[in-house]
């Protein structure tokens, strides 16, 4: 479906964001160092098998203010068996034992790998930190026979996300609308949430 130019309502009780696609086929040159400054406490660890209330608040912590809500709308089994699946790889940025950013990788697709998921808590943000965690990323992407890794941020995420992304290494290759039940009136996350995005409830 092509929207036509101009103004598109959307349904109350629904929130739109405009989403962008972007990618890289190579790792940049050179990709970030693989440890973390010596003067910061950060790790990136690998989950394999991650327990879904951690994951749960991990994912809320990381993503609430971006009103990130599509692991938290699958079925309990359905989630579990996703983050637990062998081709999702999982990695949490932990500091003095607590994570407090996440990195996930998605290698179901033949030789290509989808960043799904990735952010930190906000007392970390503009710290370096995610730069580090990038830096991992994309080299423990390429460490598999990948010819794409790619992600898509969206109207939601943070203002300096996309130029954040397109620093390490992304380029934008398309656009999307997208429309989604907003999760705040599906009971996924508080009403006061994201004030920043408004409210339009159904009826």
């Amino acid at each position: 479906m092509t929207l036509p130019d101009g103004f598109t309502p959307i349904a109350p009780g629904k929130i739109a964001a405009i989403a962008t696609v972007l990618e890289m086929t190579a790792p940049p040159t050179p990709v970030s160092a693989e440890a973390a400054p010596a003067d910061t406490p950060w790790r990136l660890d690998p989950i394999p098998t991650p327990d879904p209330c951690w994951y749960e608040d991990l994912y809320r912590r990381v993503g609430a203010a971006h009103l990130w809500y599509s692991r938290l709308a699958l079925p309990a089994e359905a989630r579990r068996a996703t983050i637990q699946h062998p081709d999702i790889a999982i990695h949490a940025l932990c500091v003095e034992g607590r994570a407090e950013g996440i990195v996930e990788l998605d290698f179901r697709e033949t030789e290509s790998c989808e960043l799904v998921f990735f952010g930190v808590t906000e007392p970390l943000i503009g710290t370096g930190a995610a730069r580090y965690m990038m830096g991992r990323a994309i080299a423990i992407a390429f460490a598999r026979p990948i010819a794409r890794l790619w992600l898509h941020t969206n109207t939601m995420d943070h203002p300096k996300a996309m130029a954040f992304y397109r620093r390490s290494g992304f380029r934008p290759v398309r656009q999307m609308v997208e429309i989604a039940d907003d999760p705040r009136l599906t009971g996924l996350f508080a009403p006061e949430t994201t004030p920043r995005v408004p409210i339009f409830p159904a009826g």
